[in-house]
């Protein structure tokens, strides 16, 4: 059977049931590096196009728009050193939470849904021009960003109290942003911040995940999934252990699955067939020229063609990739999508 050309929106969604497609979707879930864009710029690209989504339209690629939805307010300072949490100052951390909170979980008129923007977007999102999604800091993520990465280990046996308090007012503000933002539209998919994993596996155990995740995820993901939106866990690392964790909870979809940390997306589909995945192209191998990065399309097909699986960088193009380098990426990219797209279809009819 021959599928007609598809919008974006109608290839994502067909995609993820595991439906035969008129081609991949060719996207870049994540902005490219600021080093990388500076040096396109010095190589071709023009210096007016800065904007993620006009440099999106310049590379023929699909529009995946994204809103970051944070529990802390814009106003509170950053942390002084990379890894510092914002609890600071005398007290014991409750008080430093308490402290806080007025800045925490606040929803006003702009924040942190930009209504005007996200109407525009729906726009685009009837015509099936562009594929909606956001993002909210989740149960790992969010605590270490309140304690910092090295009191927030300990917290998980010092203050289990605070920790349960932080991630149960985080699921609430999470599904107050569910219901606000579905006033405006339906988002196709969303994504979990949680980065809890490094190139050796996740950083805690599945019984401290069952304890102090697990639980909120349970409240947070079947409003996503009564509404139609596809809950996604985005960590780094290798999170092929935690897959099986992640489906206790209700969630079967996952990105950017790093290649450079020993992930096998192939593995992944032989004990998880349905599960669903984006990114997982090595973007290590962009600058080792055509032959390598064909190579790398070639991994990936026959998993692309079964469905479930969306080809994208396994993170943001670095600044090793020269301008040329990612003109090579995107042409094969063009025709690895067409050729996904065809064997979807001749495998639908089998």
């Amino acid at each position: 059977v021959q599928v007609c050309r598809m919008t974006p929106r109608e290839r994502f969604h067909a995609v993820m049931n595991f439906e035969p497609v008129d081609r991949l979707p060719r996207v870049e879930w994540a902005n490219w590096w600021i080093e990388t864009l500076e040096r396109w710029h010095g190589e071709g690209l023009s210096p007016n196009l800065t904007d993620r989504y006009r440099i999106q339209d310049h590379f023929g690629l699909e529009n995946y728009k994204q809103s970051w939805f944070r529990n802390v307010h814009w106003n509170v300072p950053k942390p002084e050193a990379h890894g510092a949490g914002l609890l600071t100052g005398p007290g014991t951390f409750e008080e430093k939470y308490e402290k806080l909170l007025p800045s925490l979980y606040r929803m006003e008129e702009s924040w942190p849904i930009d209504t005007d923007e996200w109407n525009r977007w729906a726009q685009e999102q009837n015509r099936g021009d562009s594929v909606l999604w956001f993002t909210v800091d989740g149960f790992f993520w969010y605590p270490r960003t309140l304690f910092g990465i090295e009191n927030h280990f300990f917290a998980f046996y010092d203050e289990p109290e605070l920790m349960h308090r932080m991630n149960s007012e985080n699921a609430d503000f999470m599904l107050r942003i569910i219901d606000r933002l579905c006033e405006v539209c339906t988002p196709d998919f969303m994504t979990f911040a949680e980065d809890m994993s490094y190139n050796n596996g996740p950083m805690l155990s599945e019984e401290l995940f069952d304890e102090f995740m697990l639980p909120y995820y349970e409240r947070v993901v079947p409003a996503l999934k009564e509404r139609g939106i596809i809950p996604v866990v985005d960590s780094d690392g290798d999170i092929t252990k935690t897959i099986p964790w992640f489906e206790k909870a209700g969630i079967d979809a996952i990105l950017p699955l790093e290649r450079q940390a020993g992930v096998d997306l192939q593995a992944i589909r032989e004990k998880h067939p349905r599960f669903r995945c984006i990114g997982h192209f090595d973007k290590m191998v962009m600058p080792h020229g055509e032959a390598a990065m064909r190579g790398e399309f070639e991994r990936l097909l026959p998993v692309a063609r079964q469905g479930g699986f969306i080809i994208s960088c396994d993170h943001q193009t670095p600044p090793g990739v020269s301008y040329d380098d990612y003109q090579i990426y995107l042409r094969l990219f063009r025709e690895y999508a067409e050729r996904a797209g065809e064997m979807s279809q001749e495998l639908s009819e089998v």
